[in-house]
């Protein structure tokens, strides 16, 4: 029997490289690579040998027979990956192969003294990177966050009714008790300690640092209250530090309008409208679980500026929104254009996949109704203008026939991530990044990007892997060629400058203190973990832990 991948598939490769028979695609050496929603596994090929399973990060991988449920369709989208396309050769595979020159790409002569490198970010991107530095290279690494605690995208990104794919974090997170790792957690570059001082204290530097901004919509009545991006909105219930518990304020609105048609607007879609008891199993943030559990939204509007043929959503994101228990998915069918595209679209199309989903033309002087909750998708509809006098009451938004106000309480902004300046380092302002080659700062030697600030924010967790490995393969090719500044201070010499200037600095053993500290609060209501929302909390329990013993 085969295997087959699941939604929660991260595309990071890692099953690719242990399959004996290259039955996994696309594998980071072909063009498709990182364009596909996820891989997939060719049933044809699969010597149902279970090596992908017991290597995937996210357990996104099972048996075919034994999917159950919604999961039972990830067969037949596995399969149909393949329909039409002659399998790929096995000679190709890790295992069997035609031998050739052995190639290291990534590791430096033995002669090498080991580099010191840090890496300021600890999301996936920089920890893709470190990973490729600790595992072929003798390189010293120092990872440094501005959070006194690790995990970026993943711990503060990633939908808590996502376990699986916060399994990618975990794996990750071995990383920060190598050896050669030193965590400097609590540490702002460009506040506590400079680009240049940074630089000066290292052979070379990963700049990590994401598009923690939001885009905005640029109309009337946005910064309303009741108006908010969807970065605040995600960060508000994943208990990110630098979001107060009553940043978010639910009130009492039967009605939420989300701009945007991405996986980060499902996400927002899919948790103001679940059973607040099936989030209390997750480790969402508490004070957002006791909102959810005063008052949620009834319905969930999403808007959409294009057809159903252009939604940026993924396959795995929209099916499992139509498989959420007592919530109805709905397409707004006010508009000809969006039955036609649905109508037309052919097997793998994006449209196709709203084929079974019910049409109505949504009343919307109507309010939401009583009973079951419901998420709409309304295409062919930008946003005018929030109206309210001192607070979203509703939303007005184009159409074919002319605007339509849609009575609202909440309306939230999923457009986008942007990156923002880092003091120090060049940046573009019409991409949000920072200008580069091939990961490689323009005009400072030893400096590197990887990451949506490298790229723009595109990608999931998986993309961040090939990244990475662009990013180091230029750092140490820069190495070997001489080209890396010589840094003028000691490993030492910083890690005095980093107690000095953090007044809350993490180490490794703080954070495994930490993560222990919120598994123990979470066995006692039966979750995975509760986060420790604020800074003090999160520094306390890392001081605390770290008295106590070492890494465990």
């Amino acid at each position: 029997m085969t295997y087959a991948i699941t939604q929660t598939c991260c595309s990071d490769a890692t099953c690719v490289a242990v399959c004996p028979v290259n039955c996994i695609h696309p594998t980071p050496d072909e063009p498709d690579f990182g364009t596909t929603e996820m891989l997939y596994i060719d049933p044809k090929t699969c010597i149902d040998c279970g090596a992908c399973a017991d290597a995937c990060p996210v357990d996104a991988i099972f048996p075919a027979d034994r999917l159950t449920g919604p999961l039972k369709r990830y067969e037949e989208i596995n399969a149909a990956h393949y329909e039409g396309r002659e399998p790929a050769p096995v000679l190709a595979s890790p295992t069997f192969h035609p031998w050739g020159e052995p190639v290291f790409a990534r590791s430096l002569p033995s002669d090498f003294a080991p580099l010191r490198v840090a890496v300021v970010g600890t999301g996936p991107a920089g920890m893709y990177a470190a990973e490729d530095l600790l595992l072929h290279t003798n390189a010293e690494v120092t990872l440094i966050d501005r959070l006194p605690v690790a995990g970026g995208l993943v711990r503060y990104g990633v939908a808590p009714d996502h376990p699986g794919t916060k399994g990618a974090g975990d794996v990750l997170a071995r990383f920060h008790r190598h050896p050669r790792a030193t965590v400097r957690l609590g540490l702002t570059v460009g506040q506590d300690v400079t680009a240049a001082e940074l630089a000066a204290h290292h052979d070379a530097v990963v700049y990590a640092v994401g598009a923690p901004a939001d885009r905005r919509l640029g109309i009337p009545g946005e910064d309303l209250p009741g108006s908010l991006s969807a970065t605040a909105l995600v960060s508000w219930y994943n208990a990110h530090p630098e979001t107060a518990p009553d940043a978010v304020a639910l009130g009492s609105a039967e009605r939420a309008v989300v701009v945007g048609t991405g996986n980060v607007a499902l996400d927002v879609a899919r948790v103001l409208v679940s059973d607040p008891e099936a989030l209390a199993r997750t480790d969402i943030a508490d004070h957002a679980l006791a909102a959810l559990r005063g008052a949620r939204p009834r319905e969930v509007v999403l808007l959409g500026r294009r057809g159903p043929e252009s939604a940026s959503y993924t396959a795995s994101e929209l099916l499992a929104l139509k498989d959420l228990p007592g919530v109805d998915l709905v397409v707004d069918d006010h508009d000809p254009r969006i039955a036609a595209a649905i109508g037309a679209a052919g097997p793998g199309d994006r449209a196709a996949l709203l084929a079974d989903v019910a049409r109505e033309a949504v009343d919307w002087s109507r309010a939401p109704r009583d009973g079951r909750r419901r998420i709409v998708l309304r295409f062919h509809s930008a946003p005018e203008e929030a109206l309210g006098p001192d607070a979203v009451r509703a939303v007005r938004a184009g159409g074919p026939d002319g605007p339509v106000e849609i009575p609202a309480g909440l309306l939230v902004r999923a457009i986008g991530y942007r990156g923002v300046p880092l003091p120090g380092l060049p940046f573009d302002e019409a991409t949000g990044t920072v200008p580069h080659t091939a990961g490689r700062i323009e005009g400072m030697p030893g400096a590197y990007v990887v990451g949506w600030i490298k790229r723009g924010p595109s990608g999931g967790i998986g993309a961040n892997r090939s990244c990475a490995a662009e990013t180091v393969g230029s750092l140490l090719a820069d190495a070997v060629d001489g080209r890396l500044p010589k840094p003028s201070g000691s490993a030492k010499d910083f890690a005095r400058l980093a107690r000095d200037r953090s007044g809350h600095l993490v180490d490794a053993r703080g954070l495994a203190a930490i993560d222990r500290a919120e598994r123990a609060r979470g066995a006692v209501t039966g979750r995975p973990r509760v986060k420790l929302a604020t800074v003090p909390e999160l520094v306390a329990a890392a001081r605390r832990g770290r008295r106590r013993g070492p890494v465990g």
